[in-house]
């Protein structure tokens, strides 16, 4: 590759050195390498040589050693004296080093036991410490020489038992510190600081004796005393004991005995965590993490006297003392919330203090008691309402001059109360409870009817009794009107909008309940007018009525006077009276013509008629209008009935009568056959004939009723002739 061109032949003399010396140097380097390794085998040689002769003479060394060893053997046995003799003096050493507490015992037992007395705790501790380490010293000792021989052990703890006497005492001191550390910690903290120190020294000695136990096997008796976790116990037991403890009353002594034991309760447990956050943290260390340590005791008692009280026979109103407590007292501002306790209180981590199924059945027990209780409430306030109406006083009438009784205000109130009540556990209940408050309420407005009209019943027996009658069952009619105006304004507080719909039919059946006791109240009302108008009444249309009697006259007085009452019913249902009573007084009226007690013998008599009963049309038409005070819509027509009934029987002209008498049918269609005849025989000029003519035409003729009419005739019967009247 390097003679590829001639011009390359002149450097082949270089080529030929350069080759020259790459083969002397790789010649050099293999010598080199040779010559190391034949080196390193010779070193190895000689080591291996020396090796060799240093095993020699290690064999023949061992070899030496086995031959004295076996020679002695029996010296070593003989040595067994010394060594017990080296344990002894090792025992007595022990012994002699604490000798002098040993002698002292008693002494420093007395020291001890003043010093515990006098409350110096820490220097009571430091000496019963030494005590225990000289007892445990001298029965380790023990242990080591002769870990079987009991009696010497007993001896030793027999001759310290004061000590654990001592140590008893000690610990009574501690933990009386430890029960009242929240008192303490206020007045003297420097001694329950003093008590933790003694703990943690105890937590020290106990960890130390551990160890020691499991390398050796030996634990002094005592131990380990774990009065960390007594502390604990204590604290915890404490805790209990002061939930427990600030009932100071019971139901036969106070009904309000639980509401004052929750709040005693509410007051103690946050006056103690403050306590324990601000002062009681400072006096123990880190590690002992004590007032979340607190806190979860306090938890736990609470949730624990909660569930006893949930267990108790309790009424209703303790029931929602007992969850408005659990449920939003405990975790509100007034408690656990109290930002003085933030961070470290979370009311978010806690767990609930009584299960949701405690809650369920309390809520479940509490529906049922109250349900019963509306119901017992309800029935008794009924009771009282009736024991009124047969007062021989007056019933209270309101600001605007209405009659009215307790009953609503007494229903609504105690329905207020409970709903208030409910409204501090939560809005589901409150919303159950409104629904049975409505649900009752339906059932008693059937009872409330029900009285209604026994009471009306037993007046008819003896309308002199009761002698307020008319004044209560116008307080009735407007404790109706009261009812409707509470439930809305209780639907309105109460009922959130969305649930509105799931009411909607009971209020209207409560409604429907309401007018039916109203307007049956309104019409015993009338019924006791037209009672006393009956005689009055009897004489229209008669001879005596003719000749100028003033039976309108005394009607319209009585209606007037009966109405003065009246004005004391509500608005709502004195118009719709007023109307009716209208409507009656033109009824009978009516009924009184069609009863034919009078027919007039000429056209004198049929005018002097006919303008007298126009004459007490218009008596009724005033009277009424000012009943109504204004407005007498729906009036007007009724009186027109009489007027227009007048106009037939003046009529002079026979030969017309057919035409007055269509037109009257067309105003009032539901004017029957025998109406019409009843009328031409009061009008006393009509003939059989001439009758069947008028009543088979009109029959004949087609009808077109006003479409605000409002029939009247139907309710009034024609009597017809009987046979002892035909015989007559």
């Amino acid at each position: 590759g390097m003679l590829q061109r001639p011009d390359q032949l002149d450097k082949v003399e270089q080529y030929r050195r350069r080759e020259a010396r790459k083969k002397a140097s790789v010649e050099a380097r293999l010598k080199a390498a040779i010559q190391s390794q034949l080196d390193g085998v010779r070193t190895g040689l000689s080591q291996l040589h020396n090796a060799l002769n240093d095993v020699k003479d290690i064999q023949q060394s061992l070899i030496d050693v086995n031959k004295d060893w076996r020679q002695s053997i029996n010296t070593i046995e003989n040595l067994k004296d010394v060594k017990d003799a080296v344990v002894q003096h090792s025992q007595l050493a022990a012994a002699v080093e604490n000798l002098k507490n040993i002698f002292s015992v008693p002494e420093i037992v007395r020291e001890t036991h003043d010093l515990i007395e006098q409350g110096e705790l820490l220097h009571a501790h430091r000496k019963l410490m030494d005590l225990e380490c000289s007892r445990d010293n001298l029965m380790y000792e023990q242990y080591r020489m002769d870990s079987k021989n009991t009696h010497d052990m007993n001896l030793i703890h027999t001759y310290f038992g004061d000590m654990q006497k001592l140590s008893e005492e000690l610990a009574k001191q501690l933990w009386m510190v430890v029960q009242r550390s929240l008192v303490t910690v206020r007045r003297d903290p420097t001694l329950l600081v003093s008590v933790v120190r003694i703990i943690e020294r105890e937590e020290k000695i106990d960890r130390r004796m551990l160890d020691r136990k499991k390398q050796t096997g030996f634990i002094p008796p005592g131990r380990p005393k774990k009065w960390k976790e007594k502390m604990f116990n204590i604290l915890e037991r404490t805790v209990s004991t002061r939930i427990e403890g600030t009932q100071a009353d019971t139901r036969e002594s106070d009904k309000m005995w639980l509401v004052r034991h929750l709040e005693i309760i509410r007051k103690y447990v946050l006056d103690d965590l403050l306590v324990a956050k601000t002062l009681l943290d400072q006096c123990f260390p880190p590690h002992y993490d004590i007032f979340n340590r607190l806190l979860n005791m306090y938890h736990q008692a609470l949730a624990t006297r909660m569930q006893e009280l949930a267990a108790e026979d309790l009424e209703a109103n303790e029931i929602v003392s007992l969850l408005s407590w659990v449920l939003n007292t405990y975790n509100s501002t007034e408690m656990m919330g109290n930002s003085e306790l933030s961070p470290e209180v979370d009311v978010n981590s806690l767990d609930a203090l009584l299960s949701q199924n405690v809650v369920d059945q309390l809520l479940s027990k509490y529906m049922s008691t109250l349900t019963s209780n509306i119901i017992g409430w309800l029935r008794k306030a009924l009771e009282t309402d009736k024991k009124d109406w047969i007062k021989e006083t007056e019933p209270e009438a309101d600001q605007d001059g209405y009659y009215q009784t307790t009953l609503p205000a007494i229903v609504f109130q105690m329905f207020e109360q409970n709903l208030q009540v409910a409204a501090q556990i939560n809005e589901d209940l409150k919303t159950k409870v409104l629904i049975l408050c409505l649900q009752q309420m339906n059932s008693f407005l059937t009872r409330y009817k029900d009285e209604a009209q026994l009471y009306k019943e037993e007046h008819l027996k003896n309308r002199q009794y009761p002698q307020c009658y008319v004044q209560y069952m116008i307080a009735v009619i407007n404790n109706c009107q009261t009812f409707k105006e509470s439930i809305i304004s209780l639907k309105r507080k109460y009922l959130k909008i969305e649930m509105e719909d799931t009411l909607s039919i009971s209020h209207a059946n409560m409604d429907a309940t309401l007018d039916v006791i109203a307007k049956e109240g309104c019409s015993s009302l009338l019924d006791e007018v037209f009672m006393d108008l009956e005689p009055h009444l009897n004489e229209l249309m008669t001879k005596k009525w003719l000749m100028g009697s003033n039976a309108v006259g005394t009607i319209c007085v009585t209606v007037e006077d009966y109405f003065n009452d009246f004005a004391r019913i509500k608005k709502p249902y004195k118009k719709t009276m007023t109307l009716e009573a209208h409507r009656r007084v033109v009824v009978e009226y009516i009924r009184a013509i069609m009863l034919k007690r009078i027919s007039f013998k000429n056209a004198e008599e049929r005018k002097e008629g006919a303008e007298r009963m126009i004459k007490e049309a218009e008596q009724f038409r005033f009277l009424f209008k000012k009943l109504a005070a204004g407005s007498g819509e729906g009036t007007e027509g009724l009186c027109d009935i009489i007027e227009a009934i007048a106009e037939v029987i003046k009529l002079t002209d026979p030969s017309l009568l057919y035409l007055e008498v269509s037109t009257l049918v067309s105003k009032y269609p539901d004017i029957r056959d025998d109406h019409i005849a009843a009328l031409l025989t009061v009008r006393g000029d009509a003939s059989r004939d001439m009758k069947q003519t008028i009543i088979e035409t009109l029959d004949q003729g087609p009808s077109q009723p006003n479409p605000n009419y409002v029939p009247i005739f139907k309710e009034i019967t024609v009597p017809t002739l009987t046979v002892p009247k035909l015989l007559k």
